[in-house]
């Protein structure tokens, strides 16, 4: 399960109750309860019904896991849109998003295949999360360095790294910094009602606090 969130600043609160109905309109189209949907995102109902009411702040990874289960994006959840599927996204046009402290910059059309994001980790954000989902990963180290878990194996990346893998491996990222990090993600977008998308605490190493 994940761990609760913290109450979200001033500044986010109004992008917090726009997000809230966009949330369970799209749980609805992909005709899920409640219940469904937050068992395959591994989270709790109350948990789930608190997002979906503004109570409660969404962490980017957490809107990745939901739209994954929802077979959407993250950009749909939030409500945002890219005219006509541009294939070119310019930089002018990226304007930061933030949730649970992370930051992000949409870096590709909504309505592919993958999903294409320019995101900050914060140091001691959602490092003690272990993820397992269908479908592949890929990430760039831009700046920061970047511990990476994947099953047994931990690595540290730093400018210019990069990472593919295929997420059914269970996998965990953590800035190593004070500062962050900063990184290029793509993804592959796949439902799946039956994928374990969050499987909590790894035991075996100490929690990551702020």
């Amino acid at each position: 399960m994940h761990s609760p969130e913290s109450e979200p600043p001033a500044q986010e609160v109004e992008t917090l109750h726009a997000v809230a109905p966009q949330l369970r309109a799209l749980r609805r189209r992909a005709a899920l309860t409640l219940e469904a949907a937050a068992r395959d995102a591994g989270l709790s109902p109350a948990h789930l019904s608190r997002l979906e009411t503004g109570q409660r702040q969404p962490s980017l990874p957490m809107l990745l896991t939901l739209a994954r289960v929802y077979g959407t994006t993250v950009s749909d959840l939030l409500g945002e849109t890219v005219a006509d599927r541009d294939a070119v996204v310019r930089a002018a046009d990226m304007e930061p998003t933030r949730a649970g402290g992370w930051t992000y910059w949409q870096a590709g059309a909504s309505g592919r295949g993958m999903q294409a994001l320019r995101v900050h980790v914060p140091h001691g954000s959602q490092g003690d999360i272990v993820r397992v989902h269908p479908g592949e990963e890929w990430l760039h180290v831009l700046r920061g360095r970047l511990r990476l878990r994947l099953g047994d194996t931990t690595d540290l990346l730093g400018p210019g790294d990069s990472a593919h893998f295929d997420s059914l491996t269970p996998h965990r990222i953590a800035a190593q910094d004070p500062d962050g990090v900063e990184l290029l993600f793509v993804h592959t977008l796949l439902q799946s009602p039956s994928a374990t998308l969050c499987l909590g605490p790894d035991p075996s190493e100490s929690r990551v606090t702020p």
